[in-house]
């Protein structure tokens, strides 16, 4: 019985398994599973914690397997991070395999993930007992404290798949949680946190940390699954988070965060009463974040997030086409980027794009002019991937029919287009190599036409900026010959 009351956490993001993330080297602390470790601690669980961010293989879980003694092992991915959100196949044949050997070891099998909650039929094929659909933390607890006291039928339970009458079933949908206050901390004591930082410093120069200060994204863009926390939007008090950033600071003495909200302060008045306890408090840290053009036109608003610390946003312009984002449900404009963009440069913030290309419709002349928009507004960073259609989507139903047998990507950068377009796969590869030289060129343009209008301020970052043009110049025209070869063998 004591087995029963020990669980041991993990979960399967192997950041070695994504040779793109894994060079990039800036990787995040799995905050989903620290916040379900945390509660079911508060409620009384003896919790350990294996950490597979840096491990080689899924065998390495194995000695912690068999020295916690757990009664229970699971698998609880990080729902705040886009990287779990894409559902990679390296990492879901590595939480198969920890299925089957922490089941081998006598343990009970529960798995949270966005993967597991599109795919429940396979991991309990594959060795879990239950899979958690959905929200998690308050499922886990009931389902744990129901085996614990030996209750055979578990079916009243929300948010649940198991196999039931040797078939999967699933119990009715669980509510998602509105109180996110009434949530402990995330258990950051669990962590060893030194192969962040070390990995962090080594790359960047600096240290930084993850904080959720929300759930859920209300938006509707039909390409965006949202298998965990859905389309309610719930969020912390700004007091609430401002305790968790003085525990890290304490702890860890981070220098920066990523609040790593899908949208961050969309509650009417939250970014301004945050920004006046930064400010009493007086934290000092920089930040960056998720938000939407539309969420960026008010001055104050921008100004606040800039008092705050907030030096990068990242938006989902997506395209520089308007029939594009309409297609999308995307429900933002075109001129609403260019208004967010300027207004945030105003305010010393770093507006950054995520671009996507490759929409169903998507034609050559609206590749041109988003391409012409990353030019023209000439943004701090751009991430730029393929359309990628994930369950529970309606652009997953739109493209079904012409999906081929692969559906997920095996990492981050394999920028595989897996449905039938209007050009090959090879062409979107390519476009992504010309639009990243092109984009470069620009700015090194923008730099150099600056130095020129103003030599007494140049320095030595400046003088190197300026000077990739010549570089960045011909490679672009290079890249750009590329492109044109399969544009035309279409």
């Amino acid at each position: 019985m004591e087995q029963l009351n020990n669980i041991l956490f993990t979960h399967s993001y192997f950041l070695r398994f994504d040779p793109k993330q894994w060079s990039i080297g800036q990787p995040y602390a799995p905050l989903g599973t620290l916040y379900a470790a945390s509660n079911m601690r508060s409620n009384g669980y003896e919790v350990s914690f294996f950490d597979n961010m840096f491990s080689h293989t899924a065998d390495e879980i194995i000695p912690a397997i068999e020295q916690a003694e757990a009664g229970f092992f699971v698998i609880y991915d990080d729902g705040f991070n886009y990287l779990t959100k894409m559902c990679l196949t390296n990492m879901r044949e590595a939480a198969f395999k920890m299925c089957k050997l922490a089941k081998a070891r006598g343990c009970t099998v529960i798995v949270s993930s966005s993967d597991s909650t599109d795919r429940y039929k396979e991991y309990l094929n594959e060795g879990a007992d239950f899979v958690i659909i959905g929200e998690a933390e308050q499922t886990l607890l009931e389902l744990t404290n129901a085996i614990k006291n030996g209750t055979e039928d578990v079916s009243q339970i929300q948010g649940l798949s198991y196999i039931k009458n040797d078939a999967p079933f699933k119990t009715l949908a669980r509510p998602v949680l509105k109180d996110l206050d009434s949530l402990p901390l995330p258990a950051w004591d669990l962590i060893n946190i030194e192969p962040y930082r070390e990995s962090w410093v080594r790359h960047t120069g600096y240290f930084s940390m993850n904080i959720g200060t929300t759930r859920g994204c209300p938006f509707k863009c039909n390409w965006c699954a949202k298998p965990i926390y859905g389309n309610r939007y719930n969020s912390r008090s700004p007091e609430n988070v401002i305790t968790e950033l003085k525990l890290l600071k304490a702890m860890f003495n981070m220098d920066h965060i990523w609040f790593c909200d899908d949208i961050f302060g969309l509650k009417p008045g939250w970014v301004k009463q945050f920004a006046q306890l930064v400010k009493k408090e007086d934290l000092q840290f920089r930040y960056k974040l998720q938000s939407r053009a539309d969420l960026l036109l008010d001055d104050e608003d921008v100004a606040a997030l800039a008092a705050s610390g907030c030096e990068n946003v990242w938006i989902g312009a997506e395209s520089g086409s308007q029939k594009v984002l309409d297609a999308m449900d995307k429900g933002t404009t075109i001129a609403q980027i260019a208004v967010a963009t300027q207004l945030m440069k105003k305010h010393g913030i770093k507006p950054s794009f995520f671009i996507q290309f490759g929409y169903p419709g998507e034609t050559r002349e609206d590749i041109a002019l988003t391409i012409n928009m990353i030019n023209n507004l000439l943004p701090h960073e751009i991430g730029i991937s393929v359309s990628y259609p994930l369950p529970g989507t309606l652009f997953y139903e739109k493209v079904k029919a012409d999906l081929q047998q692969k559906t997920n990507w095996t990492d981050s950068d394999e920028m595989a287009l897996m449905f039938s377009n209007t050009f090959s796969a090879a062409y979107y590869k390519q476009l992504h190599r010309y639009v990243h030289q092109n984009y470069h060129a620009h700015l090194a343009k923008y730099n150099l036409l600056n130095l020129l209008k103003n030599p007494f301020k140049a320095n030595i970052k400046r003088l190197r900026k300026a000077a990739s043009f010549i570089y960045h110049a011909p490679a672009t025209l290079i890249e750009g010959f590329k492109l044109h070869k399969l544009e035309k063998a279409v």
